[in-house]
């Protein structure tokens, strides 16, 4: 595994604008489109996509597993709004459905683990298929995995035909870039494809409609790119429907179960009804609640719902401000995280001789690999301001 120097790099930042939906290759004044690729091997490769594969299927052991005994549940400390909603899922059919999870990896000094599954609504789709092929053409030689590829063929697998809505907050143009990057792969295959906010959607008789003017129409299919429980604080009529539709889903919000941090709270009673889960185990460092931790120097906190790394206690990723205003919030609402054991991320020298520190995101797509969406950043905490790195695979 290395970094290697992407030549003319403005040419290829502007390549990225135009054809890889990499808008605003920046957040707030920082550059966020590396000018380096990773470059993996097949051994690596190899490696990584097995201990995907294992994770989503004891992944989707447990959901479903959770789905059919609400008492595992109380343990998740699911918001009260959604909670309520969760005992709708009893319709919830996995042939039905399009499953996308993106296990986030990091190399460390004791090798492979993982910070966390993103299952609601894992992100980019972009980067991990056009950009790969963008830096292929300026260095040629390597290989790549074209992650659009997969899940357009596994969503035209089971939508088949017809009419799907790609559902994100539309205001933001980041989420915009996501469902465009899916939405024109679908449309090459011959789908139509509306984009739309969520109460866009109409529930009816257990299935979506359109209520977008000019198409009011019955779906074929959802995308969703707005994570569950933003749903219950937007205060939209019938947000619920999404919970037990029939209309086909990716991703169907019995991914709510894996995407809070709390999901370790609960894997003795998981495996009492059989469900076992090693991979998770073995790849994620011990998480429990903050009323556990004894000592913060061997745990950082997390929260509950956090995302992109954001308010993770990590001392030697964030400013002292605030790691002082985390650890306050922590022990004012110690039920809003959890705490994780530290691990060591072990950083790449890149050309320019500065240590970079890797977050690889493998996807999985209905059990399957499907590729993979790397940022690295100076800090050791992967966060909002991380770059992101098409990832190669050596020939």
């Amino acid at each position: 595994m290395k970094l290697i120097t992407i030549p003319h790099y403005e040419d290829y930042r502007t390549d990225a604008i135009f054809d890889c939906y990499k808008w605003d290759p920046q957040f707030s004044d920082n550059i966020t489109l590396s000018k380096y690729a990773l470059v993996i091997t097949k051994k690596e490769k190899e490696e990584l996509f097995k201990m995907t594969e294992l994770l989503d299927k004891e992944t989707r052991m447990a959901e479903e597993a959770i789905n059919k005994n609400p008492s595992l549940i109380k343990a998740l400390d699911m918001p009260k709004k959604i909670r309520k909603n969760l005992k709708l899922m009893n319709n919830y059919d996995s042939n039905n459905n399009v499953r996308l999870n993106r296990y986030d990896f990091h190399m460390t000094t004791n090798g492979w683990m993982i910070s966390e599954v993103n299952s609601d609504v894992p992100g980019g789709f972009a980067e991990s298929s056009l950009l790969p092929k963008l830096a292929i053409k300026y260095l040629g030689k390597y290989q790549s995995i074209d992650f659009l590829d997969i899940y357009s063929k596994a969503l035209a697998k089971k939508i088949k035909k017809g009419i799907i809505m790609f559902v994100h907050c539309t205001s933001f143009y980041d989420d915009r870039q996501v469902m465009q990057a899916i939405g024109d792969k679908m449309s090459s295959l011959g789908f139509t494809c509306l984009y739309g906010a969520s109460d866009h959607i109409l529930f009816r008789d257990g299935y979506a409609y359109s209520i977008i003017y000019g198409y009011k129409t019955k779906l074929d299919g959802i995308v969703r790119f707005t994570p569950i429980e933003w749903l219950k604080d937007m205060k939209i009529k019938g947000w619920e429907g999404y919970f037990n539709t029939l209309t086909p889903s990716s991703n169907h919000p019995i991914a709510i179960y894996a995407q809070t941090k709390k999901f370790p709270f609960i894997w003795d009673d998981l495996e009492k009804l059989g469900i076992n889960l090693p991979t998770w185990r073995k790849l994620l460092p011990k998480t429990t609640s903050v009323k556990n931790v004894k000592d913060d120097s061997y745990f950082i906190y997390k929260p509950a719902w956090g995302r992109v790394g954001e308010k993770i206690s990590l001392k030697e990723g964030c400013s002292d401000y605030e790691y002082k205003r985390i650890l306050k919030d922590v022990h004012k609402h110690p039920r809003n995280y959890v705490a994780q054991a530290k691990f060591t991320s072990l950083p790449l020298k890149g050309p320019d001789n500065n240590n970079y520190h890797l977050c690889l995101g493998s996807f999985a797509v209905d059990g399957k690999p499907a590729g993979f969406y790397a940022r690295i950043s100076r800090k050791v905490r992967i966060d909002s301001i991380a770059i992101d790195i098409p990832v190669l695979i050596e020939e």
